[in-house]
């Protein structure tokens, strides 16, 4: 990570953190749907950052939420996942020229960026929702929540996304 971003990524970090654990692990679409908002730090880490450190990092915002929500290890372990994978599927959508150091976002990669963001949370939740259940006893009822809680979470990273593009945009206004 560049140091010039470095107190952007630590308020992130914070702010997902205390915005998933004080508001949205109490909300629930039709009691399957959970949006896991938390993982958008490790979508917004630089396009081609250390793998160890992505892992790392993926890992302890994981181990954070796990702590505040008293779910033993399974956050940790979806985050670590998609830290893990993040490189190989960044290879996928982006090209040599999209790393730059910077924080990724739809206005600077558009739809590249947004198939990036959609897998790794397709990938989160299954990896999750699967090991949250421990069974596929079910299968109908697992794939509703993992349909339902990506689409409430890509929902909310879009927001998120255009809320980010709003505060640029006006910024650069002002200066």
């Amino acid at each position: 990570m560049l140091r010039s971003n470095t107190l952007k990524y630590i308020v992130l970090f914070i702010v997902l953190v205390l915005v998933q654990v004080l508001i949205l692990n109490r909300i629930s679409l039709f009691g399957y749907g959970i949006p896991f908002v938390y993982i958008y730090f490790v979508l917004k880490l630089p396009l081609g950052c250390n793998r160890s450190l992505t892992v790392f990092l993926g890992f302890l915002i994981g181990f954070i939420i796990d702590f505040f929500c008293n779910t033993p290890g399974l956050n940790a372990a979806a985050t670590t996942m998609i830290g893990f994978v993040c490189r190989p599927v960044q290879k996928l959508f982006f090209t040599v020229d999209d790393y730059n150091g910077q924080m990724p976002s739809i206005s600077s990669l558009g739809s590249a960026y947004v198939k990036y963001m959609l897998l790794l949370v397709l990938v989160h939740h299954v990896f999750l929702i699967s090991v949250e259940s421990f069974s596929y006893f079910n299968p109908q009822i697992l794939l509703l929540r993992i349909v339902i809680s990506v689409l409430l979470t890509s929902l909310l990273l879009f927001a998120f996304e255009g809320f980010y593009l709003k505060k640029k945009n006006s910024w650069r206004k002002t200066t």
